[in-house]
C-alpha cells in the first residue's frame, strides 16, 4: 500500500509555485505577491502626490505652507518630467493658465501611473 502513495505523490507535477525560499515555508507566488503589492503601493502613491498636487493649485492653497510645498514637490517628482505642469503634454496659456496645466496634465500623469502600474503588477504576480 504504501508503494502506491507514493507513485501519487511522485506523479504529481510541480508547476514552480510550490518552491520555498531559502528554506522557510513562503513560496514564489507568496512573494511575487507580496512584491506586486508593494509595487502598486509606489504607483498609487505617485498618483496620489499629482492628483493632490492638482488639486492644492486649483484651490489656491498657501504655497507657503510646508505641507502644501512637501505635496507640490512630490508632484514635480513623480511627473518626470513628461506631465510638468509647465512644460507638459499640453500647455494652456491666458487666464488661469496655471490651474489649467496642473489640472490637465497633473491629471493625466495620475492616469498614466495607475494604467503603467496595473499593467507592471499583472507582470508581476503570479
Amino acid at each position: 500500500m504504501a508503494d502506491r502513495s507514493d507513485k501519487k505523490d511522485s506523479d504529481k507535477k510541480d508547476d514552480g509555485s510550490r518552491r520555498s525560499i531559502k528554506g522557510g515555508s513562503t513560496t514564489v507566488a507568496q512573494v511575487r505577491t507580496r512584491v506586486a503589492q508593494v509595487v502598486w503601493l509606489v504607483f498609487v502613491v505617485a498618483a496620489v502626490f499629482l492628483a493632490v498636487g492638482a488639486l492644492c493649485i486649483a484651490l489656491d492653497f498657501n504655497p507657503d505652507n510646508p505641507l502644501v510645498e512637501f505635496v507640490v514637490a512630490g508632484a514635480n517628482f513623480f511627473d518626470l518630467d513628461i506631465f510638468s505642469r509647465r512644460d507638459g503634454v499640453k500647455t494652456f496659456e491666458g487666464s488661469n493658465a496655471d490651474v489649467k496645466n496642473a489640472l490637465f496634465n497633473w491629471g493625466i500623469g495620475a492616469i498614466a501611473w495607475l494604467i503603467v502600474g496595473r499593467i507592471v503588477v499583472r507582470l508581476i504576480q503570479p
